[in-house]
C-alpha cells in the first residue's frame, strides 16, 4: 500500500503538473449559445461553484437540480453516521450510480446526466469530485489522453474511482490500484493524441498514452467545453467550435485546447474564408 502511494505521489508531483492557472477573460469577448449560459459566465469568478460551470454547456437543456439535491440530501444524512471513511466513499459511489449514473453514453453532458441519467467519464468524475470535496476527502482528478478518473487519498491509502464502471469501479486493493494506473501512464514511444477525438472512453490505446496529470474542477469543466467543441469541429462548424474552445481555454489553459482552437481558426479561414482572429 505504501509503495503504491509513493509511486502515485512521485508521478503527480514531478511528472504530472497541471498546466497554468485559470484565466478569467472579459465576458464580452465570448459568444454564448443562450442567455442562461451568458448569465453563468457573467457571475463566474475563481471562487464560483463548479456545479454552475458544468451546467453551462448546453445550458438551455438544464431542467433543474432535483436529482442532484436528492442525492446530496441522502449523502448528508449518511455522512453524519459514517463520517470520513472508506464505507462512506463507497456509499457516494454506489448512490451516484443509483441516482444519477443510469446509462453510460460517451460524451454525454452534465445536464444530460441530471435530466436523463446519461453520463460519461467527464460528467461522472465531475459529480464524484464535487461530492468528495463537499465531504472533505483529499482527492485528485486525473486527466489522460481520452479518459478522466478520480484518485482518493484516504489515510495514505490510494483509492481509484472509475465512474464508468458500476461494478468494480471503486478499486481499493493496492496491487489493483497500481495495475490501473500503469495502464494509463505515458509511454515514451506514444504518439501525441488526436486533437479532434473527445474525452470519454476508458479504453486505453498503447500508442496514445501521452497525458497523465491532475486537473481541478474548473479545468474539468473546460474539458467538457472541449468535448462539445470537437463535436462541432467534426461537423465542420468551425466558428462554433472556436467559440466553445475559447471558453474551454478560459477555464483550462491546456495545450490540447489551444492546439484545437488554432486548428479551428485555421480551418474556418480555409473553408469559408472567415478570419476568426479579428
Amino acid at each position: 500500500m505504501l509503495r503504491s502511494l509513493a509511486l502515485i505521489l512521485l508521478l503527480l508531483t514531478f511528472r504530472l503538473p497541471s498546466l497554468g492557472q485559470e484565466s478569467y477573460a472579459k465576458v464580452a469577448e465570448l459568444t454564448f449559445d443562450s442567455s442562461s449560459e451568458a448569465q453563468i459566465w457573467e457571475s463566474k469568478s475563481p471562487q464560483m461553484d463548479p456545479f454552475e460551470l458544468f451546467t453551462a454547456v448546453h445550458a438551455h437543456e438544464y431542467l433543474g437540480s432535483d436529482s442532484w439535491n436528492d442525492l446530496v440530501a441522502l449523502l448528508d444524512s449518511k455522512f453524519e453516521k459514517k463520517g470520513k471513511s472508506e464505507n462512506f466513499i463507497r456509499y457516494i459511489f454506489e448512490k451516484s450510480h443509483q441516482k444519477l449514473f443510469k446509462t453510460y453514453e460517451q460524451h454525454a453532458t452534465f445536464n444530460q446526466m441530471l435530466s436523463e441519467g446519461k453520463f460519461d467519464c467527464v460528467s461522472g468524475s465531475a459529480t464524484l469530485g464535487m461530492l468528495l470535496t463537499r465531504y472533505g476527502f483529499s482527492h485528485d482528478i486525473i486527466e489522460t489522453d481520452y479518459h478522466v478518473f478520480i484518485m482518493v487519498d484516504l489515510d495514505e491509502a490510494p483509492i481509484i474511482l472509475e465512474s464508468t464502471l458500476k461494478i468494480g469501479g471503486m478499486i481499493t486493493k493496492s496491487s489493483e490500484v497500481d495495475k490501473y494506473i500503469q495502464a494509463y501512464l505515458p509511454e515514451e514511444k506514444g504518439n501525441y493524441l488526436n486533437l479532434n477525438q473527445r474525452i470519454g472512453s476508458p479504453d486505453v490505446l498503447e500508442s496514445e498514452k501521452t497525458i497523465f496529470r491532475k486537473v481541478n474542477l474548473h479545468q474539468l469543466a473546460g474539458l467538457q467545453y472541449y468535448n462539445d467543441a470537437i463535436m462541432h469541429f467534426n461537423q465542420q462548424a468551425y466558428r462554433v467550435a472556436a467559440s466553445q474552445l475559447e471558453k474551454a481555454h478560459q477555464l483550462y489553459q491546456s495545450e490540447r485546447i489551444e492546439g484545437l482552437k488554432d486548428l479551428a481558426v485555421d480551418q474556418a479561414y480555409k473553408s469559408i474564408g472567415v478570419d476568426l482572429k479579428k
